[in-house]
């Protein structure tokens, strides 16, 4: 199916208007909504782009005064929540646009959360039963707007941000937090250079790869997982190869959607090692999980092998096996100028140690298919910082 020009309108896992041309719905949205003072919460690279001075004016046209909060890192901070929540406050805000990629859109979703709250951010970490502890009654709406095809945010019930004092990657959990409305529309990711296009694609292959490979018993996230697999590896070299190619860009926004979806299954040491590189050495998220993919792939052969054997005959892979998976990933890799170690993202093994130790207790070390421990950490950023897969 082309969707170049294709409009819908899903409600899975919340209310979906995909297809070119569909930001135009969110001044109704916003309404629909309750909002009549909205703060578009998005990054600095953005917000001097046509697409959110267009997004402003077509609210601003409808009666719906919108204000631009960009203090957004590529990482997000914990200040970054803090000082959009005292924008929001002090304009008198009373919803908010989360217009970007993953950054903007965890930002975005945590002020939404915190504009309510009395508790600091991290009571709210995702252990146990820390939600319960959110005045839910305190939270904003929000309405997503993906700019990017990687983190699927915009369907998550979690924002990803920095600890101050740790300097960790904390997830934070509501089921409040998913969005009310998410607009998908793939043309505001046109033009999205080619690098990033493939470290946020590789980023959406690692949601739907490893949700795939998670231990927990959950065949929908499977089904969505594999459909998700599939579509990245048809669509994403042309998304690469052509950033104006809005049928590829359109197939990836959904892959990365999907990625999110599937990931409520589990994710695993693909994301835990990712995380304490992000968060020390400001690496780009979707490239460090591409980077460390076919490391743990490998580490976690004995307990996925009959699974690697399913996917490579979804995706018509040669041979049918553990080998034609990771083939697969290593000419993916390959095709889309992904590096072959973690050296060449400025870490070194003067920094193992360290990562090993926030990788392990990070909460996705739990999901991961194989038991993995410190020691097993340090052998695995071993191995990929001098590029030995074996």
């Amino acid at each position: 199916m082309n969707l170049s020009d294709f409009q819908v309108t899903w409600n899975f896992p919340t209310s979906i208007r995909f297809g070119p041309g569909r930001i135009r719905d969110l001044p109704a949205v916003c309404r629909e909504l309750g909002m009549s003072r909205p703060l578009l919460v998005t990054d600095p690279g953005l917000a001097g782009l046509p697409m959110i001075s267009g997004a402003v004016e077509a609210n601003r046209a409808a009666g719906l005064p919108t204000a631009i909060y960009a203090q957004v890192h590529g990482n997000p901070l914990e200040a970054d929540v803090a000082g959009g929540v005292d924008v929001f406050r002090d304009g008198g805000h009373d919803g908010v646009i989360a217009f970007g990629g993953g950054s903007a859109m965890d930002t975005g979703k945590n002020i939404a959360l915190m504009v309510g709250q009395t508790r600091p951010l991290m009571d709210f970490i995702d252990e146990g039963d820390n939600w319960t502890r959110v005045d839910a009654a305190g939270m904003a709406p929000v309405v997503a707007v993906p700019t990017t095809s990687g983190t699927g945010s915009e369907v998550g019930r979690s924002a990803v941000v920095t600890e101050s004092a740790t300097t960790r990657k904390r997830v934070i959990f509501h089921p409040g937090m998913l969005p009310a409305v998410v607009i998908s529309d793939p043309e505001l990711t046109l033009g999205l250079p080619a690098d990033l296009t493939a470290w946020v694609g590789m980023d959406a292959l690692s949601h739907c790869l490893e949700a795939y490979c998670a231990p927990m018993y959950h065949p929908m996230a499977d089904g969505i997982a594999l459909e998700g697999m599939r579509l990245v590896a048809r669509w994403l070299p042309r998304a690469v190869a052509d950033g104006g190619d809005v049928e590829a860009r359109a197939h990836m926004l959904i892959a990365a959607s999907m990625g999110a979806t599937a990931f409520q299954k589990g994710l695993g040491a693909m994301h835990a090692m990712s995380h304490p590189c992000s968060a020390h050495h400001g690496s780009h998220h979707g490239l460090t999980n591409a980077v460390v993919m076919p490391y743990v792939l490998n580490f976690n052969r004995p307990a996925i092998e009959d699974r690697m054997v399913d996917l490579a005959r979804w995706l018509d892979l040669t041979p049918r096996s553990f080998a034609g998976v990771m083939d697969w990933v290593l000419e993916l890799r390959n095709q889309l100028a992904i590096p072959h170690a973690l050296s060449a993202l400025k870490i070194g093994h003067g920094d193992v140690e360290r990562l090993a130790i926030d990788a392990e207790a990070d909460p996705l070390t739990g999901l991961n298919p194989r038991p993995v421990a410190v020691d097993d950490y340090r052998a695995l950023y071993a191995r990929a910082l001098d590029g030995q897969l074996g």
